[in-house]
């Protein structure tokens, strides 16, 4: 069997090659690609594997966005640290997904099932529309009763889940982004607020500038600034003043029930 890994973290990326090698001394990693670029790019150039790992978040952003670059012909089992919206949609039939740290265990019943699905569909070209079915319902817009209700964040070596009634709002420190609780705790996010934005219900989050996104609820005052902006004050309080710009301002006054 040929293999593709896509995965951004290198360790992660050795540690699941050798752990194919150990259960399946047979088995051929073609490469290894750290992003969506690099990963169309020996899509492009290459005879379609017989089985890809993909990492959710890549280096360049969420492997979804490869689908719409190059036509995947090969069986995909995805990897994630923590991404639970997705764990959901991964029990498909013909797809899977591992949690990591992966075990050989895990490892082994993934294998297995693709096995199974090819001899199943030996003879039929393209993608099994059960994985075409996956890819769309993981890239579209989320129906209202699909936003997050929660986020997965890691403190030190623990992980610990956050309910969105806890969440006064998100921001972005150059490319890194924040969650800030009611209670005035914060945790790093692995997200983008471009990402999170399709997330969240509208009716409780609104992004008021390219560094935040905030819950309702944590609106405390908003006031009038200079050439029709508006300045308005969250809490926990951010570490810099938060402006809406005169052209989200009437939308933003509206958000909040005017």
């Amino acid at each position: 069997m040929k293999v593709l890994i896509i995965e951004d973290e290198m360790l992660g990326a050795e540690a699941l090659k050798n752990l194919l090698l150990e259960i399946d001394n047979s088995i051929e990693v073609l490469g290894i690609k750290d992003s969506i670029r690099a990963s169309a790019d020996w899509l492009s150039s290459h005879d379609a594997p017989d089985l890809i790992f993909m990492d959710i978040e890549l280096a360049d952003g969420q492997c979804f966005e490869l689908f719409r670059e190059v036509e995947i012909r090969s069986p995909v089992i995805f990897t994630t640290s923590y991404d639970e919206y997705a764990l959901k949609a991964f029990r498909f039939n013909s797809v899977d997904y591992l949690l990591k740290p992966i075990s050989g265990e895990d490892l082994k019943r993934s294998l297995d099932k693709v096995q199974g699905l090819k001899q199943q569909l030996a003879g039929k070209a393209g993608m099994p529309k059960e994985w075409e079915q996956l890819i769309r319902q993981l890239s579209a817009p989320r129906e209202h009763n699909e936003y997050r209700d929660r986020f997965l964040v890691k403190q030190g070596q623990r992980f610990f889940s956050v309910g969105i009634a806890d969440i006064a709002y998100f921001f972005s420190e150059g490319k890194v982004s924040f969650i800030k609780c009611h209670d005035g705790k914060q945790y790093f996010l692995d997200y983008t607020l471009d990402q999170l934005e399709p997330m969240l219900s509208p009716k409780m989050f609104y992004r008021l500038n390219r560094q935040v996104l905030a819950a309702h609820a944590s609106v405390l005052q908003i006031h009038t600034w200079f050439n029709g902006k508006l300045k308005v004050a969250l809490s926990p309080a951010p570490a810099e003043e938060v402006i809406v710009s005169r052209d989200k301002a009437k939308d933003f006054r509206q958000w909040m029930g005017e």
